[in-house]
């Protein structure tokens, strides 16, 4: 599906080439213009022969502060630079990401490191089979001194919170997300309680064991942004952290982590993504993606308008974090792997094949 990206790629170059010539043609002898118009004009094209493209100047200090707040966390965690990327760009585009991974690679650390780069709460909540819907939200407790109500709030209530092995808790308790999740409060008992800017949630599950699970509702996994894989460290990445904690059992590195980002910042970041230019031919390069996977033959569910606008968003926050106002076809195809891969379904036939997603998509 994503294999037509070069015609994009070259009516993308086409429109910016036309977007330079124009604005040579409009250009007076003196540059009068403000330099916040400047930061909103295309990047013209780069006759030097070099395909490096140069930064917008309103998101140079974002990916500088990207890049600080993956240095913090390289103090702690050997690799994972990307993941990292996909994390900034769901919590950015007020998403969710669900972490799948064998046990022991740091999937719980990441999301605390994270939290302490930008110095926001964090909790994190096991999931287990006996665990209720009020565990996370909260409940209503009697107050016998003034004989009233109170609603204590649940471990949900915060900034970026760790779902550790969510697919553990059977369905009506994997529902207590549905609402928070997608429009970011609670009802209990008819009354409303919004959830403060970032609400970030990051949900983990062992893709090998099966024993006491319950399989996520299609529902449930359409709500997050993306589905990270995360796998083992290569030998060179093992070695690494082997010498890292030789003299740190305890891991008091963590302890060392300084915040980047505030939430302040990130509402600031949020409004300037938003107004990344996308061309109208990505755009529809993003509906063509995902219109195929309801047509694949190879598919029995498709992906719907939820994952091409997370695709269109994605694409924005991605192009923001390489330090571009504006979204290329090759930003599509990087973050549409994560969007795509876990809400779209094969035929059981090419499931018996041994075909994967990863073929299809």
């Amino acid at each position: 599906m994503i294999k037509t990206l070069q015609p994009y790629n070259n009516r993308f170059q086409n429109f910016t080439i036309m977007l330079s010539n124009e604005d040579a043609m409009n250009e007076e002898p003196e540059n009068n213009s403000s330099p916040e118009e400047n930061d909103q004009r295309v990047p013209e094209e780069n006759t030097s022969g070099s395909s490096e493209i140069v930064p917008d100047a309103q998101f140079e200090g974002f990916a500088e502060k990207v890049q600080l707040i993956k240095n913090e966390i390289a103090k702690v965690i050997i690799g994972q630079e990307e993941h990292i990327d996909m994390l900034l760009v769901a919590l950015i585009t007020e998403g969710h990401a669900l972490v799948e991974g064998v046990p022991g690679i740091a999937k719980t650390l990441l999301a605390n490191l994270l939290s302490k780069t930008l110095n926001v709460d964090f909790n994190r909540i096991q999931f287990t089979p006996d665990l209720m819907p009020s565990d996370i939200t909260g409940t209503t407790v009697f107050n016998m001194n003034d004989s009233s109500f109170t609603f204590n709030k649940g471990p949900i209530f915060t900034h970026v919170v760790l779902i550790d092995e969510i697919n553990r808790a059977p369905a009506k308790t994997q529902a207590a997300l549905f609402e928070v999740m997608e429009e970011k409060q609670v009802t209990v008992d008819g009354k409303t309680y919004p959830m403060e800017f970032p609400f970030f949630v990051i949900a983990t599950q062992n893709p090998l064991e099966q024993e006491g699970t319950y399989r996520l509702p299609e529902a449930q996994l359409d709500r997050f942004t993306f589905r990270l894989l995360l796998d083992y460290p290569d030998l060179h990445a093992e070695r690494e952290i082997l010498k890292k904690f030789a003299t740190d059992f305890n891991k008091a590195r963590k302890e060392e982590i300084n915040a980047i980002l505030s939430p302040t910042e990130l509402v600031e970041i949020r409004n300037r993504v938003e107004k990344v230019h996308m061309d109208e031919s990505i755009l529809n390069y993003i509906a063509t993606i995902v219109v195929s996977t309801r047509n694949h033959p190879d598919l029995y569910l498709g992906a719907s308008p939820r994952a091409s606008l997370a695709i269109m968003k994605s694409a924005k926050a991605f192009a923001a974090l390489q330090g571009r106002a504006f979204v290329t076809p090759d930003d599509v195809a990087h973050v549409a792997h994560a969007v795509l891969n876990h809400r779209i379904q094969l035929n059981p036939e090419r499931e018996m094949e041994g075909m994967t997603y990863r073929d299809v998509i």
